[in-house]
């Protein structure tokens, strides 16, 4: 099983909703099971500038990460949705499972 991470800024937009919203979607047409989406309190990323909920002027430019657990096959498929399009990712073989 692999948990797959996507992590893309919360005002991002893909085929008129936005990107988070659109991965979910994405995930259930093509058979993911299941699928959740985090709002990030605070961060920074690639260009180093601090993102912070509290700072007004950053207000809705944080980033959401979107995670689904998924066999190989599936984890390849959503790889191939996003393409060609401005995602960062993150694969992690990982064990799942209920007792």
């Amino acid at each position: 099983m692999n948990l797959l991470m996507f992590y893309v800024n919360e005002k991002q937009h893909h085929e008129g909703e936005l990107m988070y919203e659109w991965l979910l979607h994405r995930a259930r047409h093509i058979g993911v099971r299941g699928g959740s989406a985090f709002r990030a309190m605070a961060g920074f990323g690639r260009h180093g500038r601090l993102h912070d909920e509290a700072f007004f002027e950053l207000a809705g430019d944080l980033t959401v990460r979107v995670e689904f657990i998924l066999d190989d096959g599936l984890a390849k498929r959503m790889l191939e949705e996003v393409r060609g399009l401005d995602v960062f990712y993150v694969v992690n073989k990982v064990q799942s499972g209920i007792d």
